[in-house]
């Protein structure tokens, strides 16, 4: 059937119309895109053909309490492949592998790889300059040399055992970089470009830099000139007693602060994968576990004169054995010490007396002391594997294992709970956690975000018996079995400690520990020092090993700190075999026959220059030095200084 022209016409109509809402509609939709969702729609865009290489932020620097730097980043060139712009793969691994001296299918495993970037393993990571300078003469598509980060050490080994170390991707590991390891990292920034479907960069588009956030820079606790000194002496003592470990912590009493930490053997943080791993994975002072032998014996004391169950002056006679329920405990000296006070049992490290100390405090008071004291638990010490140590079980504690436990023996420790609990001992009764942090600065303006605080734990004892414990072992050194850890001109106090090691479940007869723990000054302490030699050649007591190293430490770390000499500390105790200090005569205006006639001389002389008058001499008038040392005289003819008297 004909349709009539007016339905032809009302077709049409209808036609122009719905069409006309569609080119409108088409119109408005068009003109949406292009002014309103435009902007949107390309950064969608764009975000799609993005490409990002990553810049890896500035690790934060470690420094010394005094800012010394000890681990910092160098910058170093690194080797990253983008698979999807290498238009020859095969020849760019061989021109590649030729520069990096790597096998030509690994690096071409590399490089083909589905991935948006990739770094050369191992060889194009952290390269030197030159290197970096070979590649890119090379020209190769898709190989960019971009700019990586190295960790630094610049001491070597110095306190390597509490910095650690970081991996490739500049990961803290171990010890410090560990530890803090967020702060110290950073935000990474990047390098974005653009590129097609296929991976090619577009041709005409710029990169863009997004710069980034620098980790945070760590000021520790640690004085780099005091670890230097500790780790001087560790050192020596490897060499001269070869040791299966020697350990050595320095700790500001007065608030937890540790000066230095190391341990032999060592490593070198840079290159720790030179040693062997039993080198660097354990920080012996925080890690190691043994019995203490008699540096606990402060515990005891401490307890014992808080709870005012011992009086100094008291008479106490030592045969040289106690028994205790059927066992016999001997002292280290074979017959005893005969009649002594307390004082003597403290000054000989008795363990006859230090068993009736115990036995007077009971076994928990005691136990509630060492608790207090801090042993039995982590100290919380900012640093990774810290042990608890082990004691006794309250309901395994009986009359013998009370005797022993007051003398060091059947008890396991940590030298940094040794070495925080005596601080607490000494310092007025107060235990403080140790902390290795200081403060932490921004890397750019050095501006302080945050200061650690020292962390009172709690009061042990009061400021009295604390005083008593630091005039009683101050007696250690002059007087007792400390005396080689005196130091003239300084006040200082100390014990000593011999402990068998447990090897198998039993005692052994010819494994000790040896260690010495000593402050100063005695009646103001401002530093303490522990330190254990693991089983020694030779004679293996801590007062002939231990406290030497001890007082090395100390006397030059006091010397650094500026710690003024004194004159009234007590005099030393001496005995067969011990050197004594004397005084340098003044020997300025005398004459050679005089020195020889007149003086009775404890020294050896040594002469430079020619005449009958003695014009100058070394060391000074008033030094004091050790019995037998030289004094270098200086003669000539010309009279001596008028003020200068003749003859001392």
């Amino acid at each position: 059937m004909r349709a009539s022209n007016v339905t032809v016409r009302r077709r049409l109509f209808a036609a122009l119309v719905v069409g006309t809402i569609l080119f409108f509609a088409l119109v408005v939709r068009l003109a949406y895109v292009q002014l309103w969702a435009g902007p949107e729609l390309s950064d969608k865009a764009e975000e799609s053909w993005r490409r990002d290489i990553r810049v890896t932020a500035k690790r934060g620097e470690i420094l010394d309490r005094n800012g010394m730097r000890l681990a910092y980043n160098i910058s170093t060139p690194t080797v990253l492949a983008i698979p999807a712009q290498i238009r020859d793969p095969q020849q760019t691994a061989a021109k590649l592998a030729a520069v990096l001296e790597m096998s030509e299918e690994t690096v071409y495993k590399l490089i083909t790889k589905r991935e948006k970037s990739v770094y050369i393993n191992p060889a194009g990571r952290k390269m030197t300059m030159e290197k970096a300078v070979e590649v890119r003469n090379l020209f190769l598509p898709g190989i960019r040399v971009a700019e990586d980060n190295k960790r630094y050490y610049p001491f070597g080994g110095l306190a390597a055992h509490v910095l650690g170390f970081t991996g490739i991707d500049n990961q803290g590991l171990t010890g410090i970089e560990l530890k803090y390891d967020k702060n110290l990292t950073g935000i990474n920034g990047s390098i974005s470009y653009l590129a097609a479907a296929n991976g090619k960069e577009m041709p005409g588009s710029n990169d863009e830099f997004k710069p980034p956030l620098d980790g945070m820079n760590l000021q520790l606790t640690i004085d780099g000139h005091i670890q230097s000194i500790m780790e001087r002496e560790l050192d020596q003592a490897m060499v001269k007693y070869q040791p299966k470990h020697v350990i050595a912590i320095a700790m500001d009493p007065n608030n937890g602060e540790i000066l230095a930490m190391g341990s032999r053997p060592g490593y070198e943080p840079g290159n720790y994968t030179q040693y062997p791993v039993e080198n660097y994975n354990r920080n012996l002072p925080i890690w190691m576990t043994y019995e203490p032998g008699s540096t606990f014996k402060i515990i005891t004391l401490a307890a014992a004169l808080e709870e005012k169950k011992v009086n100094l002056n008291e008479s106490f006679y030592d045969d040289g054995a106690i028994e205790v329920s059927g066992a016999r405990l001997r002292c280290w000296k074979r017959g005893g010490h005969g009649s002594e006070t307390f004082l003597g049992v403290v000054e000989n490290s008795c363990n006859p007396g230090f068993v009736v100390m115990g036995q007077r405090l009971g076994k928990d008071t005691l136990f509630d002391y060492i608790y207090k004291f801090g042993f039995g638990k982590k100290t919380g010490i900012d640093l990774g594997g810290e042990e608890n140590g082990i004691m006794f079980k309250p309901s395994r504690v009986g009359p013998v294992e009370l005797a022993t436990t007051s003398f060091g023996q059947g008890v396991s420790v940590t030298p940094i709970q040794q070495i925080t609990a005596v601080s607490a001992a000494v310092n007025g009764g107060n235990l403080f956690k140790p902390h290795v942090a200081k403060a932490w600065y921004k890397p750019d303006s050095g501006e302080i975000v945050e200061t650690v605080q020292p962390e009172l734990v709690r009061r042990v004892i009061s400021e009295a018996t604390s005083k008593q414990v630091r005039e009683t072992l101050e007696s250690v050194v002059a007087n007792g079995t400390g005396r080689n850890a005196f130091i003239d001109g300084y006040r200082v106090g100390g014990k000593t400690g011999t402990a068998q090691k447990v090897i198998n479940g039993r005692y052994s007869a010819d494994e000790h520990i040896v260690s010495f723990i000593g402050f100063a000054p005695a009646d103001d302490p401002k530093i303490v020092v522990y330190a254990a030699v693991d089983d020694p050649q030779g004679i293996q007591f801590g007062g002939l090993i231990a406290a030497p190293l001890v007082k090395s430490i100390m006397e030059d770390s006091l010397r650094y700190m500026k710690v003024p000499q004194r004159q009234d500390q007590l005099d030393r105790k001496y005995v067969y075999g011990d050197t004594k200090i004397v005084e340098v005569p003044n020997l300025i205006g005398m004459t050679i026959t005089d020195i020889y006639e007149d003086l009775n001389m404890n020294f050896q002389l040594a002469k430079s220059g020619a005449g009958k008058n003695v014009v100058n001499q070394v060391p000074k008038p008033g030094s004091r030095v050790e019995q037998g040392s030289t004094i270098r005289i200086y003669l000539s003819d010309a009279a001596p200084p008028p003020e200068t008297p003749s003859k001392p």
